[in-house]
C-alpha cells in the first residue's frame, strides 16, 4: 500500500475514496434538503387570505399526471340585461360538478360574447361544503392566477385559462370557481341551462367561504367555460356533444341527473368492478336548441353550430379521445322549411372528419321520437327516420348507440315512452336519461383513434 509522506503529491487510493464519498454525501444531502424544501413549499408564491390564513398560490402544478377535462360547458350567448354594466361590482360563484379527480386543477373563462375587455381582479376555487352549496371547505381555498398575476384583462371575444392551482379535486365533488370584476363590461358570456343553482354577491367575496354574503341565487353558469385537473384517475376526456337533450334542461336541477353524468357514473362503477376500460372522464357540451348546420344572430353568433363550435368545444379539450355525439333534431323541428336530411348527414359526416384528423373515436346516437311536441309533422317524422337510417347503416359514426330505439313508446315508435318522456314529448325524464346512459356500450370507448369509414 502507497501512503502519502509530508512533501509527497501522490495520494493514496483509500484517502482518495474517501474524500469522494465524502463530497458525493454532501452533494445528496444538499439535494435532500432542496428536496425537502420543495415538499414543504411548491415553488408557488404563498399570498395571505382576507382572514389571514396563508393562502397557496398556482403558478406550478402540485403533481405529475395527465390533464384531463372534469367539468366543460359550451358559452352560449350574451346575458340578456347585462349589455351595459356586466356584473361590475358583484362576485360570481358557479357551481360545478367534477367528474374525476386530480391534485390540480386549471379554469378557462371565457369573454366571448363580451363587447369590452373583461377585467377579474380576483378569482378564486374551492370545493364546496356539499350539497350545491355557496360555501366554501376554507382548507381547500384557492388564489386563482394568471401567467402568475392575480388579475386578468380578457379581450373581447377571447378567454383565459387560469395557471394550475394545487389543490385535491375528488371526483364527484362540488368546486366553487369564483370571479371578482369591479368595472363594467358585458354583455356576460354564459350558459343559460345549467340545471344548477349558482350564486352572486355584492363586492369582493371571492376568498369568502362562509357563503354568507351569496344572497343571489342564478341557474346559469357565468363566464366558467370548464374545470380540467392534473392527475393519474383518468387518462383523457370523453365529450358529449349535442343539444338540449345533452345539456338536461328537463333534468332535476342540482342533481347531476343528464345522460352524461350517469355515463360519467357507469364508466367509474366498471372500472371499479374491474372491467377493461379506458379510464376516461366525461364532459357535457350539450347546448339547448343547437343544430349541425345553423347558428344565431350576431357576430360571434349565439348558440353556434355545431360545425362553428366543435373545434372549441371538443377538438381543444384535453387529451380529448372519443366523443358521443348526439345532434340534428333542431335542424329538423326549427327549420321555417323542411329539413334536408341529406345536408344534416353531410354535416354530421363533417365533423367525424374532422374528429378524425385529430384522432378521436366517434359514437353517434339516433334521434329519438318526438310525436306530440307542437312542432310535430308526419313530414319532419320522415325527415327523421331517414336521417336514423344513414345513422344505423353504419356509414356515419364509428359506433352507433340507439337512444331512439332504447326510449321509443313500443305502442307509438313515433312518441316517447310515457314514463321517459318530461311531459313536453321531446326531453327525457330523469328515468329517460339514465336509460340512455344505460343504453351506452361501454366497450365502443375501447380502441379510441382515428377509424376509417
Amino acid at each position: 500500500m502507497t501512503e502519502r509522506h509530508d512533501g509527497d503529491a501522490r495520494v493514496s487510493p483509500a484517502r482518495h475514496r474517501t474524500v469522494l464519498s465524502a463530497l458525493v454525501a454532501l452533494v445528496v444531502a444538499l439535494s435532500a434538503a432542496i428536496y425537502v424544501a420543495a415538499a414543504a413549499d411548491d415553488g408557488t408564491p404563498r399570498h395571505t387570505l382576507a382572514d389571514g390564513r396563508p393562502h397557496h398560490g398556482s403558478a406550478a402544478p402540485a403533481s405529475t399526471g395527465t390533464w384531463v377535462g372534469a367539468w366543460a360547458t359550451a358559452p352560449v350567448g350574451g346575458e340578456p340585461g347585462t349589455e351595459a354594466a356586466g356584473l361590475a361590482g358583484r362576485s360570481v360563484r358557479n357551481v360545478v360538478h367534477a367528474s374525476t379527480g386530480g391534485t390540480s386543477a386549471r379554469v378557462t373563462l371565457s369573454n366571448l360574447y363580451g363587447r369590452t375587455p373583461l377585467t377579474l381582479t380576483h378569482a378564486t376555487l374551492a370545493l364546496s361544503t356539499g350539497d350545491g352549496s355557496a360555501t366554501a371547505d376554507a382548507e381547500t381555498m384557492r388564489r386563482l392566477t394568471f401567467d402568475g398575476s392575480t388579475g386578468v384583462v380578457i379581450p373581447a371575444g377571447g378567454q383565459a385559462v387560469s395557471d394550475a392551482a394545487p389543490v385535491t379535486i375528488p371526483r364527484g365533488a362540488d368546486v366553487l370557481v369564483t370571479t371578482y370584476s369591479p368595472t363594467a363590461s358585458g354583455p356576460v358570456t354564459y350558459h343559460p341551462h345549467a340545471q344548477q343553482t349558482s350564486y352572486v354577491a355584492t363586492g369582493d367575496r371571492t376568498e369568502d367561504a362562509t357563503g354568507t354574503p351569496y344572497t343571489q341565487q342564478t341557474p346559469y353558469w357565468r363566464y366558467l367555460t370548464a374545470l380540467d385537473v392534473l392527475g393519474n384517475e383518468a387518462v383523457g376526456t370523453v365529450v358529449a356533444f349535442g343539444d338540449s337533450i345533452t345539456d338536461g334542461v328537463t333534468s332535476t336541477t342540482g342533481t347531476n341527473r343528464r345522460w352524461p353524468d350517469v355515463l360519467s357514473g357507469r364508466l367509474r362503477g366498471a372500472l371499479e368492478n374491474g372491467e377493461r376500460l379506458p379510464r376516461y372522464s366525461v364532459v357535457n357540451e350539450g347546448i339547448s336548441g343547437n343544430q349541425v348546420l345553423v347558428g344565431g344572430p350576431g357576430r360571434p353568433a349565439e348558440n353556434q353550430s355545431g360545425l362553428d363550435r366543435f373545434d372549441r368545444d371538443v377538438l381543444s379539450r384535453p387529451n380529448a379521445k372519443a366523443v358521443v355525439i348526439a345532434l340534428g333534431i333542431n335542424d329538423i323541428l326549427r327549420n321555417p322549411g323542411l329539413a334536408d336530411p341529406d345536408r344534416v348527414v353531410t354535416g354530421l359526416r363533417t365533423l367525424v372528419r374532422q374528429a378524425h384528423g385529430r384522432g378521436l373515436k366517434v359514437i353517434g346516437a339516433t334521434l329519438m321520437p318526438f310525436k306530440g311536441h307542437p312542432r310535430y309533422t308526419p313530414e319532419r317524422e320522415a325527415v327523421r327516420q331517414r336521417i336514423n337510417e344513414e345513422i344505423r347503416d353504419g356509414g356515419v359514426y364509428d359506433a352507433v348507440v340507439d337512444f331512439d330505439k332504447a326510449l321509443k313508446d313500443p305502442y307509438d315508435p313515433r312518441r316517447l315512452r310515457p314514463e321517459y318522456d318530461c311531459g313536453d314529448h321531446l326531453h327525457p325524464s330523469d328515468l329517460g336519461y339514465r336509460t340512455m346512459a344505460k343504453t351506452f356500450d361501454l366497450t365502443t370507448l375501447n380502441n379510441t383513434g382515428q377509424a376509417e369509414l
